[in-house]
């Protein structure tokens, strides 16, 4: 994952939502990075009571990122939109998205787009 622990504009021209924001995202990251070493490293151990504590300490990671991620929803409208529609559903990903923007589930563009684009239009104003 990206490094992302400093701010990319003026900390004086962010407004403090917008740097706890930042704070959260970047402890997200860290405790995701930190389940995926601990799972790498549950792989890679022959002994059992290790794989055991690397298991625990990996879920913990987990646990952690759980709580940042609905710390982000409850302040961020459009992610908690975004974790409605997706989180807790059956079928396809991408047939979710379809059907949340009006779409046939077969149609694969995003935002009108060309099929595959990035849905951000022709770049003419």
């Amino acid at each position: 994952m990206a490094n992302s622990e400093g701010l990319h504009e003026n900390e004086t021209l962010l407004r403090p939502e917008t740097i706890d924001r930042h704070r959260a995202l970047t402890s997200l990251q860290e405790e995701l990075e930190a389940a995926d070493w601990y799972d790498q490293r549950v792989d890679a151990t022959q002994d059992a009571e290790l794989g055991a504590i690397l298991a625990h300490n990996r879920d913990e990671e987990k646990e952690h990122a759980m709580m940042l991620l609905e710390w982000l929803r409850r302040h961020d409208p459009v992610l908690d939109a975004h974790m409605r529609t997706y989180l807790f559903t059956e079928g396809p990903i991408t047939g979710i998205e379809a059907q949340a923007e009006g779409r046939p589930s077969g149609d694969r563009s995003s935002g009108g787009g060309q099929p595959g684009s990035l849905g951000l239009g022709d770049g003419k104003p």
